[in-house]
């Protein structure tokens, strides 16, 4: 994954940490990044996108928060996928369940988001998978 091409919206109500964690994990689902890649040091990806330091910091914690990275002192900032298939499988669900409901209230069928689930996975995959 080539960090430069990380795009912040500064004009975005979404804070620019979040924005942050979530491009390096459609980074990993879209396989730009692997199991053991190296991330940049903080300061490295700060001076990259033009972000303040404690900003990569807040991002890279919450990653490592959520079994996404692991900090090391010798290698910084490693992505380490998050082995607790149950505990995922447990949070996905939790974070789900709030999306699948506000599309409920918002009118969205279920074959709707099934689609809109089929078009993201086939964005990310090709056909072979």
């Amino acid at each position: 994954m080539r960090f430069e091409r990380i795009q912040i919206d500064f004009n975005s109500d979404e804070a620019i940490y979040i924005q942050l964690r979530n491009q390096i994990i459609l980074g990993i689902a879209t396989s730009q990044l692997q199991e053991g890649d190296p991330l940049p040091s903080v300061r490295q990806m700060a001076d990259c996108i033009g972000i303040n330091m404690h900003t990569v910091n807040k991002a890279y914690s919450v990653l490592r928060q959520e079994g996404i990275l692991s900090m090391d002192r010798r290698q910084g900032a490693v992505v380490r996928i998050d082995a607790d298939r149950l505990y995922a499988l447990k949070e996905l669900q939790e974070e789900l369940q709030v999306i699948l409901a506000k599309a409920v209230c918002k009118n969205i069928s279920k074959e709707e988001i099934h689609q809109l689930v089929d078009e993201i996975f086939g964005s990310w995959f090709s056909d072979e998978d």
